[in-house]
């Protein structure tokens, strides 16, 4: 039998190998997407008449304030943005992010201000010390600025935690808030709710208005994420057109819609409704 040769390795080592490096590459990735969601769980039960959706926003670019915010605002409701204080005025992929001005105009509007480390720090490849650390730093500059202002919630930025991750910083927040394209019902984890990108649909409005529909048949609460609201939008954004039309087909459905600390106090999460301070 004669074997082909690509440089010095044989054509079959090649395809002998190709399938268990395709399998430990699927594996690993199952493992990232999963092996924090089954554990340092904070359990609880979703069970209510009345749908829920919530909007969020990470980072957050000036467009998810300026031009998402005000259709919000139009249609009498607000969203959660979820904030890198690292990212202050700077030129990133998704814009130019929120300037401290920004930030008077969001309480201003009743929108809620979340965290999302000091900056944007990966969840997954970033070591838990590093990362629990930038939590206090971007706390740090939120006081700096609004010395009455805290932050409530949580959003994990880029990838889902690592499970030591998890464990440490949780609980410093209400709940904290991952992805996963679907919504929350029955037996939930605070430490790890889902939330559904809408950049993933490619502006395909089909799909939002499928588990928007499926959202209020199961009277859940669907957690909406995405960055940029723009024309011409990275890839992690949406126009302002496809936004507003996701925003009226929510209020359509018969959805309470409640950024995410209200309609935590809707659910009767526990501690929604004293102040509160996070440990450290």
């Amino acid at each position: 039998m004669s074997f082909g040769v690509l440089g010095s390795i044989p054509t079959c080592r090649i395809y002998e190998e190709m399938p268990l490096t395709n399998l430990c590459s699927r594996v690993s990735r199952y493992y990232r997407r999963n092996a924090a969601s089954f554990v340092f769980r904070r359990p609880f039960s979703i069970s209510q008449q009345q749908a829920l959706i919530s909007f969020t926003f990470d980072d957050f670019p000036r467009s998810a304030l300026l031009t998402g915010g005000a259709i919000l605002s139009r249609c009498g409701v607000a969203g959660t943005y979820y904030v890198s204080f690292g990212l202050l005025g700077k030129e990133t992929l998704t814009g130019q992010q929120f300037v401290a001005e920004d930030l008077v105009t969001l309480f201003e509007q009743g929108h809620e201000l979340g965290c999302h480390t000091s900056l944007n720090f990966d969840s997954w490849e970033t070591p838990t010390n590093i990362y629990e650390n930038s939590i206090v730093q971007n706390r740090t500059a939120l006081t700096r600025l609004f010395p009455d202002a805290e932050f409530r919630t949580f959003s994990y930025p880029i990838n889902p935690p690592r499970p030591l991750t998890k464990a440490r910083i949780a609980n410093r927040f209400l709940c904290c808030r991952g992805g996963g394209q679907n919504f929350n019902v029955g037996r939930v984890d605070l430490s790890q709710l889902s939330a559904y990108f809408l950049e993933k649909t490619r502006d395909d409005f089909r799909p939002v208005a499928d588990i928007i529909d499926r959202n209020r048949q199961a009277s859940g609460w669907l957690i909406f994420a995405t960055h940029d609201i723009s024309e011409n939008h990275s890839q992690f954004g949406c126009t302002p057109e496809f936004f507003e039309q996701v925003v009226q087909y929510a209020i359509s459905s018969g959805a309470r819609i409640l950024p995410v600390v209200k309609a935590l106090e809707a659910l009767g999460a526990p501690g929604c409704r004293q102040h509160f301070l996070p440990p450290g």
